[in-house]
């Protein structure tokens, strides 16, 4: 009998990373779904054990295709499907190759697709990443976009927003057809990430000092990990399920299970984000 495989978003650094590495240590193939190939792989020969690279461009609707069709055609079932890559971008909008607001593209309308396109190969669960900004955030589904009055830590929210009202909505639909796969979800409160700095380039230098100041304020990288391993190799967890951390604001400390924002829950709002990501995709399921 083989060893389970999990694809791993985003698992050349910071959370996919040291989910990637766990879940290696524990026997089960990976592989590191990457825009960097040749970071992949090096992070594959780190990390050792029964580890592939393959190249996903999540802002790119053609190479989700593309990865999903050839990850498929060698790898008839996937066990675990953990839906961590994200794009921080707090300066100007900018769109993706598909003419997407940058933010939504790679963080949920990608990852959207790259699920449905999966799916029929999946057999135990799908982890979705969500962050504690999609709390106060809304979705505006008359300019999903953001292409009015554009802000980039709001946008960074909404398109968190749109994961966590994604994995809620696929965990309803897979319910409904009596699936065995499960949809849970997991945040990492504030952690100490390479995408902390990044998020500030934008402001030169005034952003490398906001950046430093921020990583003070973070939790270990290893601690932040925590929830989505827990979501994705905890026993006993069920559909739907949400984990953070459990210090205060969810922003730190040990893994607990927290609860989404009103409107990440609103089956109205989950129907109809559904809808536009399979007209926005092309990608039909459930």
């Amino acid at each position: 009998m083989s060893s389970p495989l999990a694809v791993v978003t985003g698992a050349n650094s910071g959370l996919g990373l040291v989910t990637a590495t766990e879940l290696a240590r524990r026997g089960t193939r990976v592989v590191l779904a990457v825009r960097n190939v040749a970071a992949g792989q090096e992070v594959a020969r780190r990390i050792g054990g029964d580890t592939e690279v393959r190249e996903l461009d999540l802002a790119s609707q053609a190479s989700v295709r593309t990865f999903a069709e050839k990850l498929t055609a060698d790898h008839p079932t996937v066990d675990l499907l953990i839906n961590n890559a994200g794009a921080v971008l707090l300066g100007p909008r900018r769109t993706s190759v598909d003419g997407f607001e940058l933010m939504l593209a790679t963080n949920m309308l990608g990852h959207f697709a790259l699920t449905g396109l999966l799916l029929p190969h999946v057999t135990e669960r799908v982890v979705n990443l969500s962050s504690v900004t999609h709390k106060p955030a809304k979705l505006n589904f008359d300019d999903l976009m953001y292409e009015r009055n554009y802000r980039g830590n709001s946008a960074y929210g909404r398109s968190k927003l749109a994961s966590t009202v994604f994995g809620i909505e696929l965990d309803r639909r897979l319910r409904a057809a009596n699936s065995p796969v499960i949809s849970v979800l997991a945040h990492p409160g504030m952690t100490r990430t390479n995408l902390t700095p990044r998020a500030w380039e934008h402001l030169g230098r005034r952003g490398r000092i906001i950046a430093r100041l921020g990583l003070l304020a973070t939790q270990p990288l290893e601690q932040g990990t925590q929830p989505q391993l827990r979501a994705a190799t905890g026993h006993g967890v069920k559909g739907g399920q949400f984990f953070g951390p459990r210090g205060p604001f969810e922003l730190f400390g040990e893994v607990t299970e927290v609860r989404p924002s009103r409107e990440a829950a609103d089956p109205a709002v989950g129907k109809r984000l559904w809808t536009a990501a399979e007209e926005l995709t092309g990608v039909r399921y459930l």
